[in-house]
């Protein structure tokens, strides 16, 4: 499957800031990886520290919290994990299945998910 790039916007919980970004579609990543700089300015607080396997074989323990994401008209109360300061945004997997979304490889688009098992 060949990579793609997404809109999405991240939002405070509170609702009072918000940023957009051009996020990594890594449906190999479970969780989205935003730089924590980034999250900082939004106002988004490191909830726990979350062991990760980097693509490139490394291990990180990395500060994890929560954000509310938006793609299109569907939102979400997401995990967000405070990646290294100029990483691109990955959106994962949990952010996608949140959202009730799929890749499309062929098309490379996300797509609703239409209905979900119960």
């Amino acid at each position: 499957m060949g990579t793609f790039n997404w809109p999405i916007r991240l939002e405070s919980m509170d609702g009072e800031r918000s940023l957009q970004l051009d996020a990594l579609v890594d449906t190999g990543s479970f969780y989205t990886v935003v730089p924590a700089d980034l999250l900082g300015e939004l106002g988004v607080e490191p909830a726990e520290k979350v062991g990760l396997e980097l693509a490139d074989g490394r291990r990180v323990l990395w500060d994890m919290g929560e954000a509310r994401a938006t793609i299109d008209d569907r939102r979400v109360t997401t995990l967000v994990v405070f990646g290294e300061d100029g990483v691109d945004p990955l959106l994962g997997a949990y952010t996608l299945e949140g959202l009730r979304l799929s890749v499309d490889p062929v098309e490379e688009t996300l797509v609703p998910i239409p209905y979900a098992r119960v």
